[in-house]
């Protein structure tokens, strides 16, 4: 991509910014227009890409908005999304990172050997979140002893005596995550449904 089109592709990115901006400031184009002395439909043709963003018109903006410049008129810098694959051997069972970030909850791709049949029940603060990838895994939680298959799913609280392994029909492999605070995992999806 050259110098012009990338600047012309943020300059396209400014007015969804500067929407999101002072939607998520919770401000509306009356207050702004007040706030910056740019009238309201000027404001609104800058936001919907109509009237070509300025300097004279985004500096106001980011005053009244309590932004820094650069969060109007550039894109983050994303780095490489990608989780180095460096894989570690604990208890016979091999450990691949899933997330690179500090804190949690930490995801973890686990797999787990044949031979990995003899339940020794622990306990420890957190939550944990299971997905079966292939094979056939023996959850032990608390009272309960149950195989689970690809694509099966479980969630507990580590407080209770658990241990999971494989169920004498060969390897496991799961995906697991795993959070100290002991707060059950909750998804977000956005609805896809017509607006």
């Amino acid at each position: 991509m050259s110098a012009s089109q990338r600047i012309e592709t943020e300059l396209t990115q400014i007015a969804p910014r500067l929407r999101q901006l002072r939607h998520k400031k919770d401000i509306t184009l009356e207050v702004l227009a007040a706030a910056t002395g740019i009238s309201k439909s000027t404001l609104s043709r800058l936001e919907s890409g109509q009237r070509k963003p300025s300097l004279e018109l985004l500096l106001p903006f980011a005053v009244a908005l309590g932004v820094a410049l650069d969060e109007i008129v550039s894109s983050p810098r994303v780095e490489d999304p990608r989780v180095p694959q460096k894989s570690t051997r604990t208890d016979g069972r091999i450990l691949t990172p899933l997330s690179q970030q500090p804190g949690e909850p930490q995801a973890f791709k686990i797999t787990i050997a044949a031979d990995d049949l003899k339940p020794i029940l622990r306990t420890h603060g957190g939550y944990e979140w299971i997905y079966v990838l292939q094979g056939r895994l023996r959850l032990v939680l608390g009272e309960h002893d149950i195989v689970m298959g690809s694509g099966e799913a479980a969630e507990f609280d580590t407080k209770n005596p658990h241990w999971f392994g494989a169920s004498g029909n060969g390897p496991v492999e799961i995906l697991s995550m795993f959070g100290k605070q002991g707060e059950r995992i909750h998804l977000r999806a956005r609805s896809t449904g017509a607006q």
